[in-house]
């Protein structure tokens, strides 16, 4: 039984991995699709406003996208830079403001990448966000989400773990991945 547990344990942090992995390669295709949209509206003489209006060929052409995952956020993400809703945390509002001006903050994978590449020595997850935390106190980094982004990360090739008794440690890759390419990035940010 104890086994099980084990195995049941590790299962669920190995799919929790490849969840949240999952969800930011999505949230970076709907970032894509957005920049996409607009760049062909751009280039085809027609305002937001006028493809939303008048046709609706615009947004309804990606194939493969479903409609609510490529149509809501971009109007999410205006409405919270042009007004954010009370209550916010002044880290999440600075985010907001930070977007709305253009400028790209790092992911927390990136920011996790640059920080253990910092390290001479394994870094558990707990002292990543630690440390993450203490060099970005703007940011509102909780150490559970650094947990799953580092095994993301580990999953992908960018970081690796070592075991020792009980405790977890994790290293920079010395090598990036091919799927990383600076081809790659610049087509995201783009």
């Amino acid at each position: 039984m104890a086994a099980d547990l084990e195995r049941n344990a590790k299962d669920q942090e190995r799919i929790g991995a490849e969840v949240s992995v999952l969800q930011e390669q999505l949230l970076a295709l709907q970032r894509d699709h957005a920049l996409l949209v607009n760049l062909q509206q751009a280039l085809s003489g027609e305002s937001p406003a006028d493809a939303g209006a008048g046709s609706g060929e615009a947004v309804t052409a990606a194939p493969s996208v479903p409609r609510q995952a490529s149509a809501g956020p971009a109007p999410v993400r205006q409405k919270k830079a042009a007004a954010p809703k009370a209550g916010k945390t002044p880290a999440k509002s600075a985010g907001a403001k930070a977007s709305a001006t253009g400028v790209k903050q790092p992911t927390l994978g990136e920011l996790i990448r640059t920080h253990l590449g910092r390290q001479s020595e394994p870094r558990s997850s707990a002292e990543i966000s630690t440390g993450l935390a203490q060099a970005h106190p703007d940011r509102d980094i909780k150490p559970k989400v650094v947990r799953t982004t580092v095994e993301g990360l580990v999953a992908k090739g960018h970081v690796h773990r070592t075991k020792q008794g009980s405790s977890v440690y994790y290293t920079a890759s010395e090598t990036a991945p091919a799927d990383t390419s600076p081809e790659q990035k610049d087509l995201v940010t783009a």
